[in-house]
């Protein structure tokens, strides 16, 4: 077995931005290995022991290529696929998929001395958007006045209260229409539009930020990278909406933002982190949401920041 301290990349087989990585980290001479979850079981095989030792010991193997446990430097966790049980029936499958998590999970959560960028279970706490607004306001970062209700009622007397509202979800997972994978936007929404529906489940409604601009600012480890991002059309809520029309000016952070931005990493213990904030009229940026494992290589294509540089810097180093 190589010994040599690796990187370890978790991620799907078409993720572009691991891509970068790894190419970058090749040309360095960085051992590395890539892995996907949904390699396994059929040809990803997994053993460690913890006998009278601190720290699990054993090895990730496929036919190519084998990592010891105790030898990564870092683990790149991106986008791991499902675990593939598809030759199961749906019962025995999601009892062997909840297996694979806490087993194969559980070692990958505790690799000895490695610096995860991010870690599984800090990624997992920072995706939820009430706990990243409460932590953004704690932090100092300014929040719109925001909703979460399933009351028809309550979500009236919120517009009612602060005039224009957007509705957005509190997660982007899968979502088909018509058997087609759709996106759901963040959309202005009228008094008229708050029916009975709501009831049915979670909503977040916010007050409406009257925005000339959109801020996405990347940290990686100690460096910050700030894009302005402008639209053609003012009214258009959602940058993600229309990338042919979006224009990228690499701006300076708003004083005061990059040590709230830390503070707030240090709550979720992050090394990494895509934050959004809406640019208004008048006033400082407004916090929109931080992404744990957020796409960036676009940016840096738009605009030349070094970003796959420094996220290759931190997993060659192995340190925060």
């Amino acid at each position: 077995m190589n010994n040599a301290r690796r990187v370890l990349v978790l991620t799907e087989a078409d993720d572009p931005t691991a891509d970068l990585v790894i190419e970058e980290l090749n040309d360095r001479d960085v051992p590395i290995a890539r892995f996907d979850t949904s390699d396994f079981p059929s040809s990803l095989t997994v053993a460690a022991d913890i006998n009278g030792l601190r720290n699990w010991r054993g090895w990730l193997r496929t036919p190519t290529r084998e990592v010891d446990l105790t030898a990564v430097r870092s683990l790149y966790y991106r986008r791991p696929s499902d675990f593939d049980f598809s030759r199961l029936e749906p019962q025995q499958a999601r009892f062997a998929a909840s297996q694979a998590r806490f087993g194969l999970g559980g070692l990958l959560a505790d690799l000895p001395g490695c610096l995860y960028v991010n870690h599984p279970n800090a990624i997992a706490d920072a995706e939820y958007k009430p706990v990243q607004l409460s932590v953004a306001a704690s932090v100092g970062l300014r929040v719109s006045p925001t909703l979460i209700t399933n009351d028809p009622e309550e979500a009236r007397a919120f517009a009612r209260g602060v005039g224009r509202i957007i509705y957005k979800p509190l997660y982007l997972g899968l979502h088909d229409l018509d058997g087609q994978p759709a996106s759901i936007w963040v959309k202005e929404v009228d008094l008229e539009d708050l029916d009975d529906s709501i009831a049915g489940t979670m909503h977040l409604f916010q007050a409406r930020c009257d925005k000339v601009a959109d801020l996405r600012v990347t940290v990686i480890g100690d460096k910050v990278f700030c894009v302005k991002i402008k639209t053609e059309s003012p009214d258009l809520l959602d940058w993600r909406y229309d990338y042919d029309h979006l224009s990228y000016t690499v701006v300076e952070p708003p004083a005061g933002i990059v040590d709230s931005m830390q503070a707030y990493m240090k709550r979720f213990d992050l090394v990494f982190g895509c934050f959004d904030f809406a640019v208004p009229r008048n006033g400082g940026p407004v916090f929109l949401e931080c992404n744990p494992n957020g796409q960036w290589g676009w940016l840096e294509e738009a605009t030349g920041l070094p970003m796959t540089a420094a996220v290759a810097d931190l997993l060659q180093k192995g340190t925060r």
